[in-house]
């Protein structure tokens, strides 16, 4: 098989959107956040003083990778879910280089096309002998790993708390699809989100430069642009709350009037003050997400936490 991109089979964006549009409340799915444009919106927000989870699960890779793969045997492959960008698995590739069992392949797993392009070239220039496949498409679907990789063992990776995007039922499903994916006995790590102070919580989705607010705008700008859609973005504003029942922050855009939206040659009417909802950011316990995992068919192994108990990476074993 050729080391390029391939391609899994999912649904228009047109037909995302009408699913969630026609459905009461409204949703979206957040993968269609996921254009170019809001790759590099989401690179932005991870930047943000107000956005801890990027920086603190970075310095948790930092400093304990080598505790993370310790088990890893040489020549593995890394499957990475999410991928976008190689930021975090970097640390990955070079705690089992530095242990002397050097990574044979990577599989990075993202809706983005253009972006695993970009992610391909890189490391093909900064890791000459690793070999990767990247994979275009929904990786909550059960996945069809490259040949070249069949025989390796697999590391699973589902870094940045996306999880957390997930409801407790989807969340279950996702993870026994991995499993089901990386095979028996593989190792997957995962980044889990805390709960924590509703003021830490809330900035971070709404921070005060506003780049949050883009992000989730710029969802409208994708379906103007793909699907067909008519949406004024003057007449939609950004919202993100703490709903503390379901332990999650919301991400919302809200209709500033009664208003009537084409997509892909059907009217989808909105009133004054409905919403879009357009993300959820579940937030667990330490004991809930094993419970999660136990449920799922996972044996938790270890956790590690940094220093304010905000963020953790998670290590299952199938």
């Amino acid at each position: 098989m050729p080391d390029g991109l391939i391609l899994a089979r999912h649904p228009s964006i047109a037909e995302e959107a009408l699913r969630g549009l026609r459905a009461s409340p409204k949703t979206l799915p957040p993968k269609l956040f996921y254009d170019a444009a809001g790759c590099e919106l989401f690179g932005r927000i991870t930047e943000l003083p107000e956005y801890y989870p990027t920086r603190t699960e970075l310095a948790l890779l930092a400093g304990r990778a080598h505790e993370m793969v310790a088990d890893v045997p040489e020549g593995a492959s890394l499957i990475e879910y999410g991928a976008s960008q190689e930021a975090k698995a970097v640390f990955l590739f070079a705690a089992l280089a530095k242990a002397g069992r050097p990574a044979r392949a990577y599989v990075p797993i993202d809706v983005a096309e253009a972006a695993l392009l970009d992610l391909q070239a890189r490391m093909r220039s900064s890791h000459a002998g690793l070999s990767v496949y990247p994979i275009a498409g929904d990786f909550t679907a059960r996945l069809v790993l490259p040949t070249e990789v069949r025989g390796l063992a697999r590391l699973g990776f589902f870094p940045g708390s996306t999880i957390g995007n997930m409801d407790v039922p989807e969340a279950e499903s996702f993870l026994r699809t991995a499993r089901a994916t990386l095979s028996e006995g593989s190792s997957f790590l995962i980044g889990v989100d805390l709960r924590k102070d509703p003021g830490v919580l809330v900035p971070a989705y709404d921070d005060s430069a506003g780049v949050t607010a883009a992000f989730n705008l710029n969802l409208l700008v994708r379906l103007n642009r793909e699907a067909g859609a008519d949406f004024e973005l003057s007449e939609f504003r950004h919202r993100a709350v703490w709903n503390d029942a379901e332990s999650r922050i919301e991400m919302h855009l809200v209709s500033l009037s009664a208003q009537t939206v084409r997509i892909a040659g059907q009217n989808i009417a909105f009133d004054a003050g409905e919403t879009i909802h357009t993300e959820n950011s579940y937030k667990h316990s330490i004991d809930g997400f094993v419970q999660l995992a136990t449920r799922a068919g996972w044996r938790a192994e270890r956790v590690w936490v940094d220093g304010h108990e905000l963020f953790s990476v998670h290590l299952l074993r199938g």
